[in-house]
């Protein structure tokens, strides 16, 4: 048994990629014992598969030049997971086109497409939405990650086969843990920037008073990139480094290794407050709480789903912002409700297994 995962993958210097990768191998093999598993995405492009432009994708499957048919054919699964949020026109039409070009190659390869767990749009424009309707029409099987994409699929004429939660929820707990720490405090390099989700300065007001109030109540902060250092832009260390610079040796500064370190390290700490959507994903799967500074659609249905209503607007005032996240970290039940929403991600992933077990393969 062959898989290609496609958009995700375990070496990547964004965790959340990683934790893509790692939920959706894990979810396989618990259908699939011996399954093989391959991950492809931007940053670990397969040969045959010319992905950079839309016309060298079209220009492949009429010439056949690089083998990408006979490549696709070698799988006998493809799991699509679009990067988690990727299923939308909202990062540009380039990234929307050459992802459904490539989910659309793979279907005329004869091999069954399955749209795993994630997001589904929004889509802005009537181009965005025919590409839509048609990797929904040709999936095999699709899943939502929350029910507000699973609306959105149906509207498109595609009803999901079930509304299920992120797939970290698939990843097994930490084997080990971490030293203890207090409050992880995780930023985000993308919204320290220009960004076109929120006022970038507004944003690092919140992030900065969260932190100066938590040290001022005694409360010990570490900060935490999710997305690890590397030439991308959109990378976290930058944001650490200018917070470390202002608080000197008031904050610990935690690097992690990669997936297994960080969601060790998360998993040890009372709370992590994060800007990552996957930093507080890999925060809930391991029972502990996180207070998510949700800046975009994808955050609150998949929280609301889970029944997490911990999340603050960060283009709030700073103050407003802090204030609040205190607030939320003085109640006492707040561990507990983790917990339980833990166990309610690992139950709604519950109807994909005989889904796919439902599958007919290519023999």
């Amino acid at each position: 048994m062959r898989v290609l995962v496609l958009w995700a993958d375990e070496r990547s210097p964004n965790l959340g990629v990683r934790a893509l990768a790692r939920g959706s191998r894990d979810l396989i093999r618990t259908v699939w014992a011996d399954a093989e598993v391959e991950f492809a995405d931007f940053t670990s492009r397969p040969p045959e598969v010319p992905w950079g432009r839309v016309r060298s994708l079209v220009r492949e499957r009429a010439t056949g030049r690089l083998g990408m048919k006979r490549w696709l054919e070698g799988f006998d699964l493809v799991w699509d997971t679009r990067s988690g949020d990727s299923f939308s026109d909202i990062y540009g039409s380039h990234r929307h086109s050459v992802m459904s070009g490539v989910h659309e190659f793979a279907v005329q390869a004869g091999r069954p497409v399955v749209m795993s767990p994630q997001t589904i749009g929004p889509f802005a424009t009537a181009t965005g939405r025919m590409l839509a309707r048609r990797s929904l029409r040709r999936s095999a099987l699709v899943f939502a990650r929350d029910p507000v994409s699973g609306r959105a699929a149906a509207s498109l004429g595609r009803p999901v086969d079930a509304v299920t939660s992120d797939l970290a929820f698939a990843i097994a707990p930490p084997a080990r843990l971490a030293p203890p720490r207090d409050v992880i405090v995780n930023v985000s390099g993308l919204l320290w920037q220009e960004n076109p989700h929120l006022d970038a300065r507004a944003y690092r007001d919140a992030v900065t008073a969260i932190i100066r109030m938590l040290l001022a109540r005694s409360r010990s902060v570490a900060v935490m990139p999710h997305v690890l250092d590397s030439h991308d832009r959109d990378n976290d260390v930058p944001a650490v480094d200018a917070l470390t610079s202002e608080f000197g040796s008031d904050l610990e500064v935690v690097a992690p290794r990669d997936l297994d370190d960080a969601r060790a390290i998360i998993a040890a700490s009372s709370v992590l407050v994060g800007s990552r959507m996957h930093a507080c994903l890999n925060a809930l799967s391991t029972g502990v709480p996180a207070i998510a500074m949700a800046y975009s659609r994808k955050f609150a249905p998949l929280f609301d789903a889970i029944g997490w209503p911990y999340s603050v607007p960060p283009e709030a005032s700073g103050s407003e912002t802090a204030e609040r996240v205190l607030e939320w970290l003085g109640d006492p039940s707040l561990a507990q409700s983790a917990r339980r929403t833990m166990e309610r991600g690992r139950a709604a992933m519950s109807p994909i297994r005989p889904a796919l077990e439902s599958l007919s393969l290519p023999s």
